[in-house]
């Protein structure tokens, strides 16, 4: 059976599972089963469990049970509120200034957890009843809250960047460094399209009234918000990008210094760490699944040979490496509209990978690219997890086309920050090159 044949069967078959509703992770490893069985027989479906062993043998995996536990302790622990308040405080009194500061909580929080339900869920229950409040028309206040939970996506300690570090082979302390500008440069264009907007329509996110504005004492003494928070992510990333840590050690510190601020904030207890260690494993265990299944198939298509053919197939195309990289960042745009962006990445990476560096691109840079590409699709319907997330916490007054109406413009910011990353890649890989070992 040729190679052609066999990866149309491959992915037609998976294309059929996931159309019946099957778990990603269970469509995945069972089309690797049954194509192994096929083609070799039954003796080599030993090569699955050995796969799955392997991965559970990782130790740069434990890193994702770790960052999710340290997200879910300070999403439970106050710090969230803390940092609004003082947003609340500074900047309240200008238009659009608590739209403005959800999307600088959410960048702080992004930079505690790694991943979006924790900011998109927290900000939702604390910001969106106070934008409510003081009249913040919906469209600013849902969007603001839906794009900024997920720059959890990309600003390390991003969980995502570990499972396409997992399956591309690239140094995740390089793939977090080269996250942290585009990361501040989407929160900036997030920030600086809200100002503009309100400034010239103020009945978007009028200011909060004169007389409970905060005093310049009150302003300085709510600094000490961010002082906890602001030295946990120095710690965690600062230990990683000197390469003192590992991942998974700087994990663990985080840990360590989530349960010291639940601690501090007094809400350290039974309860947090029961919910906190039940939500984390739900999570994990969702997460290293579908890592098994997106395993497996990738060693069953790399030993078919098609990435090979593939290379081929691209390489005597006569066209600009460039024009493939728009059309590689295009299909992963569809694609995350239609599924989860970890099997898009077990999906593609073994594809795209080989692909970009046979091209002369830093690989790097390019996982960076596809990064920004999978924060696109925690926003894009119809799939969009942060979509659902919203329709989770807003009054029965938002429906779900407001939600969608809501993000339009912040997908398109997101489409112009992954625009620049291209046209300009020293945005992603100044910052690796020049200070992570």
């Amino acid at each position: 059976m040729s190679t052609e044949l066999i990866t149309f069967l491959l992915f037609a078959a998976l294309v059929l599972l996931l159309i019946t509703g099957l778990p990603l992770a269970f469509a995945m490893g069972g089309v690797a089963a049954l194509f192994v069985l096929v083609l070799q027989g039954p003796y080599a479906l030993s090569i699955l469990s050995s796969i799955t062993y392997g991965v559970m043998d990782n130790f740069i995996l434990t890193a994702i049970p770790l960052f999710i536990f340290m997200g879910l302790v300070l999403q439970r622990s106050g710090v969230a509120d803390d940092a609004y308040a003082m947003m609340y405080k500074w900047i309240g009194g200008i238009r659009g200034g608590l739209a403005m500061g959800t999307v600088g909580v959410c960048t702080i929080f992004a930079a505690c957890t790694g991943i979006s339900g924790a900011a998109t869920v927290t900000m939702g229950v604390i910001a969106l009843p106070a934008m409510l409040r003081y009249s913040y028309h919906k469209s600013i206040a849902v969007g603001c809250i839906s794009a900024g939970g997920a720059l959890g996506i990309l600003i390390p300690p991003s969980v995502l960047m570990i499972v396409y570090g997992i399956f591309s082979g690239e140094s995740i302390g390089q793939l977090y460094a080269g996250g942290v500008f585009p990361g501040l440069l989407l929160a900036t264009l997030f920030i600086i399209y809200i100002a503009i907007r309100c400034y010239f329509q103020g009945h978007l996110g009028p200011p909060i009234p004169p007389e409970e504005r905060a005093t310049w004492r009150e302003k300085l003494i709510s600094l000490r918000a961010v002082i906890l928070p602001m030295a946990l992510i120095i710690i965690v990333l600062g230990t990683i990008f000197k390469g003192v840590c590992t991942p998974t050690e700087a994990a663990a510190i985080g840990c360590a210094g989530s349960l010291l601020c639940a601690a501090i904030y007094r809400k350290l207890n039974w309860t947090l760490l029961k919910e906190s260690c039940y939500e984390g494993l739900r999570l994990s265990c969702m997460v290293l699944w579908i890592i098994i299944g997106g395993s497996c198939f990738a060693s069953l298509y790399t030993y078919i040979g098609a990435l090979e053919f593939i290379k081929g197939v691209v390489g005597a195309l006569p066209v600009s490496p460039y024009l493939v990289l728009a059309g590689m960042q295009f299909s992963l745009f569809i694609l995350g509209m239609l599924m989860d962006p970890g099997g898009i990445i077990m999906i593609t990476v073994p594809i795209f990978v080989p692909i970009i560096k046979m091209l002369g691109f830093d690989a790097v840079w390019f996982g960076v690219l596809f990064i920004i590409n999978m924060e696109m699709a925690y926003l894009t319907p119809p799939f969009g997890f942060n979509l659902f997330y919203m329709k989770a916490i807003v009054p029965k007054t938002i429906n779900m086309m407001d939600i969608y109406k809501s993000i339009a413009p912040f997908v398109g910011l997101q489409a112009i920050s992954l625009l620049l990353c291209i046209l300009y890649p020293e945005i992603i890989l100044w910052f690796p090159q020049t200070f992570v070992r």
